[in-house]
């Protein structure tokens, strides 16, 4: 069993290129089905480096790859920052095409 409180104090990486994302802000819950669809992370400069501070990148649930002691590791094909033509030949070719993260504004403030 594993606590929100717990999710929240763990780092969030893409698998793909190392990258840190940051850490759990909320949760997107589907009461219908009662399970969880998306991690919430936040938007601006130290997510990504492109984004303003008013948006939250949503993560579907099915990109988590591994939840571990102290780092979440997700998928995430298509990231919001830019790559180089040179990066985006480095990239690993062996993992299947995940959901791309959604944008959207903050409406928290």
């Amino acid at each position: 069993m594993l606590k929100i409180s717990e999710l929240q104090t763990k780092d969030v990486v893409n698998i793909l290129d190392g990258k840190k994302l940051g850490t759990i802000v909320d949760l997107e819950i589907n009461l219908q089905y009662g399970r969880v669809d998306a991690i919430v992370c936040p938007g601006g400069g130290r997510f990504f480096g492109l984004l303003s501070s008013g948006e939250e990148v949503v993560i579907p649930w099915r990109n988590i790859v591994r939840i571990g002691s102290d780092v979440i590791l997700v998928r995430l094909d298509d990231p919001p920052y830019m790559l180089d033509e040179e990066e985006k030949e480095a990239q690993p070719k062996t993992y299947p095409k995940s959901d791309p993260p959604v944008y959207r504004p903050n409406t928290n403030h």
